[in-house]
């Protein structure tokens, strides 16, 4: 056996034994979450409770594949939850002044686009810590939202609009669909493109990527508008789906969707993590949300579970590094 072919072997083991082995390992455990909540309620496996689970996993997961991009370039986004609000409500009062949902939709994504601008330049350019700099941008966009609304409901949507988040398509919830198209352009995007390899080697070693001559600035902007713009997406089909501009929609989202990412095996420190695994994440979040509603376990209790989950999954990811 040639040594090219034993380096091509052990790539393979290391590819397994990375993140198919992780996926696998959440597929088992969505499984058994679904054999559980099957076993102890009458409604959980029903088809019209798992469409419904599908259209609450839908925001969640979209969110999560942009959460999942920046994380992988070892930043953090804690502006989704309000990019979410006002795209919500930007699509909302467009419609209810008589704007053509197209226009509506460009607007919203524009200004979600503009957040995320913001976002990459303090980080880049003013080298303000992620962390940092997105809870600014969340704290003022969230803000900017009240003004706006004045703190209250957008009604008087047409009926079109709100129908989205009911309609099927070849049985299947719109939203879902929409999430799916999503999965598919975030995974080519990762896989196939020179933009997601440099996100990944940015993630995993930075000054190894200026180095070796990736465009930081362009890695770094793209990622935090690629979530912004995932997350203005999210917002109009979230507001399809109550029915009104909400301002606090979205408040909270970017804590299930680090969640999601982290759960689903996205290393905080970055360089690592996929988009199937963030999807599994999304789903897992969800099936255990909806199901503990369902056996009627406290909230707070399931807030425990989940937020238990988070720091295992983060501690399971350092002891497997050192």
């Amino acid at each position: 056996m040639s040594v090219n072919t034993q380096k091509k072997d052990i790539n393979r083991l290391r590819l397994f034994s990375g993140s198919l082995k992780t996926e696998l390992f959440l597929v088992i455990i969505l499984i058994i979450l679904f054999v559980v909540f099957s076993t102890t309620s009458d409604v959980f496996f029903k088809f019209d409770n798992l469409k419904t689970l599908l259209r609450q996993t839908s925001i969640y997961g979209i969110v999560a594949i942009g959460m999942l991009f920046v994380i992988t370039s070892s930043g953090i986004d804690l502006s989704v939850g309000s990019v979410i609000g006002l795209s919500g409500v930007i699509t909302a009062i467009c419609l209810s002044r008589g704007l053509p949902l197209p226009i509506a939709i460009i607007l919203s994504l524009v200004l979600s686009a503009a957040v995320g601008l913001v976002n990459g330049a303090l980080v880049h350019d003013g080298k303000v810590p992620p962390f940092i700099a997105t809870m600014g941008t969340m704290t003022v966009v969230r803000a900017l939202i009240m003004l706006i609304t004045g703190a209250k409901m957008i009604s008087g949507l047409p009926k079109a609009f709100k129908g989205l988040a009911q309609m099927n398509v070849i049985g299947l919830p719109f939203l879902f669909v929409a999430w799916f198209i999503i999965i598919l352009i975030a995974w080519f995007i990762t896989k196939k493109t020179v933009f997601g390899r440099n996100i990944f080697a940015y993630g995993s070693n930075k000054e190894a990527a200026r180095l070796s001559g990736i465009n930081v600035r362009t890695t770094i902007y793209g990622v935090y508008i690629f979530s912004s713009v995932i997350c203005g997406i999210a917002g109009i089909l979230l507001t399809a789906r109550l029915g009104n501009g909400v301002p606090t929609a979205g408040d909270g989202y970017e804590l299930d969707a680090i969640a999601a990412a982290v759960v689903g095996g996205a290393s905080l420190d970055g360089g690592e993590g996929s988009v199937i695994g963030a999807v599994l994440g999304a789903i897992i979040m969800a099936t255990l949300r909806q199901g503990g509603t369902l056996l009627g376990i406290n909230s707070f209790i399931l807030e425990i579970i989940i937020g238990s989950l988070i720091v295992i999954a983060v501690l399971l990811d350092k002891m497997r590094k050192h």
